[in-house]
């Protein structure tokens, strides 16, 4: 499988990023390694390829003749991971997510499947009230329950562990290692230490037990196929930490599509496959608010996992700080 004059090339904002797709020989390895897991599975390539270069992934649709195109992706290092936890979580949670049809986990390369509809593109095209956002966060959550016991071997695939206990550790390390901030941002970070140690001591004294975080599950992120059902990917930025840090980013993007007071309710689904535990509604609620604001660790964190040789760092970590300094904030729940 050649690359060639038709291939369109999508650098979206990151025209300078630089990734291994400008290297032939990678370009040949990954493409051939493409079409060898479509021969597996009796398919062949039926078109010309649409790649999406960012700095943190190479993504590749490739047509296949007689059925939906297919997805290549390449991650850098720092979220080599992916491929080897979309296969696993294909064997525990097989409703929930895509199966993939080929994965290296060596190379961080994967070939997925299509998922159908993005949730963004059933959005723009017809009226979608919160009781979709609803849905989407009970199941989410209950995948995450299910998930639990396997936190430790979700870890040992390579996925970044921010458990709860690790959260004051990881703040020191981002505070220490993020250039873009200003003097007087990382004094505002430094004055808040103390109160955000206060913040992970009583999120862990809620004895919630650690999950996996996808730290960016937006309406990009996840398959709405048919009515009522979803499919959650793209997991290069998760984390094994407190689950209902996962709530923010997903609450946050319907707030501001249909006006805050829908957060509340959208908390209230989020946290039903949390009921029954022998924790009260009030003190779930609480553990939420915590976990909205210490969100801001794990995403933080995920703006560094880029490929070695990508140019556009000086950008991503000043959004890297951006997002750190939302720890100021009061969560809006």
């Amino acid at each position: 499988m050649q690359h060639d004059a038709s291939t369109t090339v999508d650098r979206g904002r990151y025209e300078d990023a630089v990734t291994p797709w400008e290297r032939e020989s990678w370009r040949t390895a990954a493409l051939d390694w493409v079409a060898t897991g479509l021969a597996a599975r009796g398919l062949r390539r039926a078109g010309p390829l649409q790649v999406r270069l960012r700095p943190w992934s190479v993504l590749v649709r490739v047509p296949v003749a007689g059925r939906e195109a297919v997805w290549f992706k390449a991650n850098p290092p720092a979220s080599g991971f992916e491929g080897a936890l979309t296969s696993a979580l294909a064997r525990w949670v097989p409703e929930h997510v895509l199966e993939p049809l080929a994965v290296d986990a060596g190379r961080g390369w994967s070939l997925l499947p299509d998922g159908g509809s993005l949730f963004r593109n059933v959005l723009e095209r017809e009226p979608v009230g919160p009781d979709a956002w609803e849905d989407l966060l009970r199941q989410y959550a209950s995948m995450q329950h299910a998930l639990v016991p396997h936190a430790r071997e979700i870890v040992r695939l390579g996925v970044p562990s921010a458990r709860t206990s690790e959260l004051p550790e990881v703040f020191d390390k981002l505070l220490t290692e993020n250039a873009a901030l200003r003097p007087d941002e990382r004094a505002r970070l430094d004055a808040l230490r103390p109160r955000l140690l206060d913040w992970c001591g009583e999120l862990a004294a809620f004895g919630i037990a650690d999950s996996l975080d996808h730290s960016d599950l937006h309406d990009g992120q996840l398959f709405n196929p048919e009515p009522g059902r979803y499919t959650f990917f793209d997991w290069g930025d998760a984390a094994v930490s407190h689950p209902f840090c996962s709530l923010q980013v997903t609450a946050g993007r319907a707030g501001a599509r249909y006006g805050p007071d829908v957060v509340p309710r959208l908390r209230d689904a989020y946290l039903e496959p949390w009921t029954g535990t022998g924790r009260t509604a009030a003190e779930l609620r609480r553990a939420a608010s915590l976990a909205w604001r210490l969100s801001a660790l794990g995403r933080a964190r995920a703006w560094g996992r880029l490929f070695p040789t990508a140019s556009e760092t000086a950008p991503l970590a000043a959004q890297s700080a951006r997002t750190l300094l939302e720890l100021v904030e009061d969560p809006p729940l």
